[in-house]
């Protein structure tokens, strides 16, 4: 019996017929979701109520005879959905996290009645004329600059929803939006089978080049497949990486990357590709439903970026050195290869091992010298002691909080004061059941619309696990992953606004990723390293000399890394600004697209478009995939404040990026929030530099 199905079992003998507990108060820790007591039976029942609650409060607001003001519209309708809130929260957290059969067949269902429970919301001619109202006269309400702000924000998202499109466009809108939700959920359901569905055994002859910790993991992988004994690669990109550095079996390296860039494009029930064209179609025409000749056209007002032209502008301004650098580097690799004899040309299986061997010449260093001493435990701790150095708060773990597996470790979050400020999920391991990557989420937001509402925040991980006992550790890529998420995480935590919708990291795409990509920083600073990077068995701190090469090693092969990223973002802007039907053979446009800009035979797209989980399962990065460069700039830029400061935990400056970034949500501009931290916008060579591609070869 598989982890999924044992899962699902175990749950259904836990089940209460006479009760569910989504739809009791919680009378635990805090309120938090009593996850022994829920399974997949309770969900569809507790949304049904859910739906049906918030519908009645949307039709008090909207049959409100009282002249339409902020509190009978705008704050009606943030205290209204809570239950749904908390349904949905803890829905997507176990359909993500640890899915099982009967939920993966739920979320089908709830992904269609959602779309149902929306449309009529957000196109709801009466109530949009009640916030119209109210957005027409904002200058004469009083109101504070949040309440300001969440009133803008409200009339932006009905408006960009279709609330004032007449009612066969409203009605041709809700039918695209119903089967948008679909063929999302389907995308990813497609994905997550074809990842579940492959391993690779790992024999004896088939670990050559692999380190310890690695056999180690892949042993652990094959115990959560119940092969107890063997060992087995996954398709997780924690375990893909680090084989294709390390493994000198060059037949093994070229199955595993085939398989890792086919997710979702092998001709099978999985296959995304039909999905892909018809989600292209529909976004292109619910785009120009509401007056816009293409989806990034209707996606990018809504952002920092404002039109396509300013992103291809970016990413081409980074492309170019970034292309030219990876040329260069290829020839280095080539010449690698005919030095050790090799009678082949470079294959992008091949890449990132001759990478690995070059680096180690270069800088005299390699990921496995260092991953001793990057234990799991020692990053997170890492993690939140530069919290508390730089924000003031503090963790303690809690044994008594409930989770959705045995592996997901829990923290009490306290601030300065002693105050409880959040509690933290931490959900580090990959198994079967959870889809691939890694992400921050909430089971609650924060909020004081109704007294002090205390978050709940999850990062979700696909590390490998230690086996027999031994810690997880971690490769560098891993740890900034960690600090990455984490600073996500800070971002829903210290959250102090007053309305739910503009909690945390209810931002701009184009913004909310500079709390995360701001927070890696930290994680390679050689106080941070010296104090936490401790060899796992000894506890000796990490080497000096090792350090040394580390922080030397940082910038190699961004052409390489910078080529896979942009090259993915741009692919993703020319889906969503090109006709529809230029798209009608996914692989063609790919080849196409590539070949347009150039793009390294050696080097494949981080993620192909089968396997584009950002912007295909879901929209959220549709049209935004830029958004991880747009907010570098900010990023590289805002940490040279500390820099200046002469102290990476400078008080004042820490203050002033806690105030104006982390704790402020959605409440003001992101552009206002940013220069009211570093006294003046962002300037844009810093990414350049960060990357080390200011000084690059000529491009070929």
């Amino acid at each position: 019996m598989s982890e999924i199905e044992q899962t699902a079992t175990s749950s259904e003998a836990q089940a209460n017929p006479d009760s569910n507990p989504l739809l009791e108060a919680w009378q635990t820790p805090f309120e938090t979701p009593p996850f022994a007591e829920i399974v997949p039976e309770h969900f569809l029942p507790a949304f049904e109520r859910a739906f049906a609650d918030h519908a009645a409060e949307i039709a008090a607001i909207t049959h409100d005879p009282s002249v339409p003001d902020f509190a009978n519209t705008i704050t009606a309708l943030e205290r209204s959905g809570k239950l749904l809130n908390r349904v949905s929260a803890v829905f997507y957290d176990l359909v993500s996290a640890h899915s099982n059969p009967a939920l993966l067949e739920a979320d089908k269902e709830v992904s269609l009645r959602m779309a149902r429970h929306w449309n009529p919301i957000m196109m709801n001619a009466v109530l949009f004329g009640r916030i119209a109202l109210l957005y027409h006269d904002r200058a004469g309400l009083g109101l504070t600059p949040e309440q300001n702000r969440l009133l803008e924000r409200t009339y932006t998202r009905f408006h960009r929803a279709g609330a004032g499109l007449d009612e066969a466009a409203k009605k041709r809108m809700a039918e695209i939006n119903e089967r948008l939700a679909h063929l999302g959920t389907a995308f990813g359901h497609h994905l997550l089978g074809d990842e579940q569905s492959w391993f690779m055994e790992l024999g004896e002859a088939d670990r050559d080049g692999l380190s310890e910790s690695f056999v180690v993991a892949a042993k652990a992988a094959a115990e959560e497949r119940r092969m107890a004994g063997k060992a087995v690669m996954t398709l997780s990109r924690s375990f893909v990486e680090p084989f294709l550095k390390s493994s000198t079996r060059r037949d093994l390296r070229e199955k595993v990357y085939r398989a890792f860039i086919a997710r979702g494009d092998n001709n099978n029930a999985n296959d995304n590709n039909e999905t892909i064209v018809e989600i292209l179609a529909l976004r292109e025409e619910s785009a120009k439903l509401l007056g816009f000749s293409t989806f990034a056209a209707y996606r990018l007002e809504d952002s920092m970026a404002k039109t396509p032209a300013a992103v291809r502008g970016l990413l081409e301004r980074v492309w170019k050195p970034a292309r030219a650098r990876a040329l260069a580097d290829r020839e280095d690799l080539q010449a690698l290869v005919a030095e050790e004899g090799g009678n082949f040309a470079l294959a992008p299986w091949d890449w990132r091992y001759y990478a690995e061997k070059l680096r180690q010449r270069r800088a005299n260093f390699d990921d496995a010298a260092i991953k001793p001493y990057l234990a799991l435990d020692h990053m997170i701790e890492a993690a939140f002691d530069c919290a508390t150095r730089l924000f003031g708060v503090t963790f303690s773990e809690r044994r008594d909080i409930q989770a959705w597996h045995p592996d997901v470790r829990v923290w009490e979050v306290k601030n300065s004061a002693g105050k409880h400020q959040a509690l933290f999920y931490g959900d580090y391991f990959a198994r079967p059941s959870k889809r691939s990557g890694a992400w921050m989420t909430s089971l609650r937001d924060q909020q004081k619309l109704d007294g002090e509402i205390a978050p709940l925040i999850i990062n979700v991980c696909n590390f490998s696990k230690g086996a027999d006992g031994e810690p997880s550790l971690l490769s560098p890529d891993d740890a900034r992953t960690l600090f990455h998420e984490f600073g996500h995480a800070l971002h829903g935590m210290l959250s102090d606004v007053t309305y739910p919708s503009l909690s945390g990291t209810s931002v701009f795409t184009d913004f909310v990723e500079l709390p995360s990509q701001l927070y890696e920083h930290w994680q390679e600073q050689p106080q941070v390293l010296r104090q936490f990077a401790r060899h796992y068995q000894t506890g000796e701190p990490l080497p000096d000399d090792l350090l040394a090469r580390f922080l030397a090693a940082r910038k190699f092969n961004q052409g390489f890394a910078t080529v896979e990223f942009v090259s993915s973002a741009l692919v993703d802007l020319e889906f969503h600004t090109q006709p529809a039907a230029a798209s009608r053979d996914v692989r063609a446009f790919e080849r196409a697209e590539l070949e347009k800009i150039g793009m390294p035979a050696e080097i494949s797209m981080r993620h192909r478009p089968q396997q584009f989980g950002h912007i295909f399962s879901g929209d959220h990065y549709a049209s935004g995939y830029y958004s991880y460069m747009w907010s570098e700039v900010m990023d590289a830029d805002a940490f040279g404040a500390f820099e200046e400061a002469g102290d990476i935990f400078d008080p004042a400056t820490a203050k002033r990026l806690h105030d104006d970034i982390y704790s402020s949500g959605g409440s003001r501009e992101p552009e206002d929030a940013y220069v009211a931290f570093r006294g003046r916008e962002p300037e844009p060579d810093a990414l350049l530099r960060r990357r080390g591609l200011l000084d690059t070869p000529a491009a070929a």
